[in-house]
């Protein structure tokens, strides 16, 4: 991936530029070199170059902003670093529920959540330290018709006033030159600074990476965990609405699990169906929540896996059709999958150290038909769960075979 820096980024802004960038709107990387080579002819090889990486960045953005993508401007950070546009759309329709009309968006990258707030009908002030950052940030801005509604300041966020705003809105950098940060106080800047940020304001939202501790929550926040069509994307930290509570919210519905403070699910047999709850509900220790909506236990102690012995229609968790519990024993799954002519086997696993690819390579699966198998523990045994999405099941008819 090329770099993106300043002059070569404002050489696309020219109509020279713009014309460039609209000739690869749907251009083919793997025959860049043949693209580049004949682009040349007619344009500086430095434009050039900058259009091709902007036409490849935007290519890569679609995932998270769609057709919005092909009019946006991008550098590789921002493409990696931006919330998805479902995840910040959810966010700025519940900054604009609870009344939100003026927010700081401090650290707003290329303006990936200053853009849903604004249409949203929210006023924004967004601020980052990069010059770069700040003039994809307006360009986005502008392409997008919105610079009505937001400022791009460049301006070290923790020297800039909130004095005045109904909210405060702040992503961290949570990246460096090494890779993903893991230590909130190496954030960029560091979750102390910014929970004081928060607290200063009327109301305000922290991103924080999903995998946060929940000991490192602030009693005084609301901890939201949301994912997006099953992936866990961020988690958020509100202030001024619901200290201490937990919730999980499931994109694109827009559904929203709150805790409702029950004990641990007890363990139990496995029943006929096993629910695997989505990441964002583990991840916001609300499994029990979800075997109390669908009336389960848990196989293990350890294992987020729900099981019961009826069906039972549940946003929160993936419901699956047990047809065999057997201890873990290689030979005897691949006789059953030959058995049952199964040669699509996909393959999920809690609390085992089994490589999904390790096992098909050795029961060598063969057949029309298809199925799930499940490494895991049950009540504390190496276990395989054999069945298959309930959406695809038959009416259980006798109880799973053991």
């Amino acid at each position: 991936m090329g770099s993106v820096d300043l002059d070569a980024f404002s050489a696309l802004l020219t109509d020279e530029g713009q014309s460039l960038l609209a000739s690869l709107r749907d251009y083919d990387p793997a025959a860049e070199l043949a693209t580049a080579t004949r682009l040349r002819r007619e344009h500086d090889a430095g434009l050039v170059s900058a259009a091709l990486t902007q036409a490849r960045l935007r290519q890569r953005a679609a995932a998270k902003f769609g057709e919005d993508a092909y009019r946006m401007y991008f550098t590789p950070d921002g493409v990696e670093q931006s919330t998805r546009a479902s995840v910040a759309g959810h966010r700025a329709a519940r900054f604009a529920a609870l009344g939100v009309r003026r927010l700081a968006d401090l650290c707003c990258g290329i303006g990936g959540d200053a853009i849903p707030l604004a249409r949203a009908g929210v006023e924004v002030l967004a601020v980052d330290r990069s010059p770069l950052t700040c003039a994809v940030a307006r360009a986005n801005v502008q392409a997008l018709g919105l610079s009505g509604l937001i400022e791009v300041r460049c301006a070290d966020v923790t020297e800039v006033g909130t004095d005045g705003f109904d909210a405060v809105f702040v992503d961290p950098a949570r990246r460096g030159g090494r890779g993903r940060i893991f230590d909130p106080e190496a954030y960029s800047p560091p979750l102390s600074w910014a929970v004081a940020a928060a607290r200063k304001a009327p109301l305000a939202a922290l991103k924080v990476a999903p995998g946060i501790p929940h000991e490192a929550v602030p009693e005084d926040a609301e901890a939201e965990w949301v994912s997006d069509h099953g992936d866990v994307k961020e988690a958020v930290l509100w202030f001024g609405t619901a200290p201490g509570a937990r919730r999980a919210t499931l994109l694109p519905a827009g559904a929203t699990l709150p805790a409702a403070g029950l004990p641990d699910p007890r363990v139990r047999p496995v029943g006929r169906w096993l629910y695997e709850p989505d990441g964002a509900v583990i991840r916001a220790h609300l499994v029990a929540d979800v075997a109390a909506r669908v009336g389960g236990g848990l196989i293990d102690e350890t294992i987020a896996y729900v099981t019961s012995d009826e069906p039972h229609a549940t946003p929160w968790a993936t419901a699956y059709e047990i047809t065999d519990v057997l201890p873990f024993n290689l030979k005897r799954l691949k006789a059953l999958l030959r058995e049952r002519g199964i040669g699509v086997l996909t393959v999920k696993k809690r609390g085992s150290a089994v490589e999904p690819e390790e096992l098909r390579r050795r029961v060598k699966p063969q057949g029309p038909n298809a199925a799930t198998v499940f490494l895991t523990r049950v009540a504390g045994a190496p276990s395989m769960l054999l069945g298959a999405p309930a959406a695809s099941s038959a009416a259980p008819s006798a109880p799973p075979s053991a």
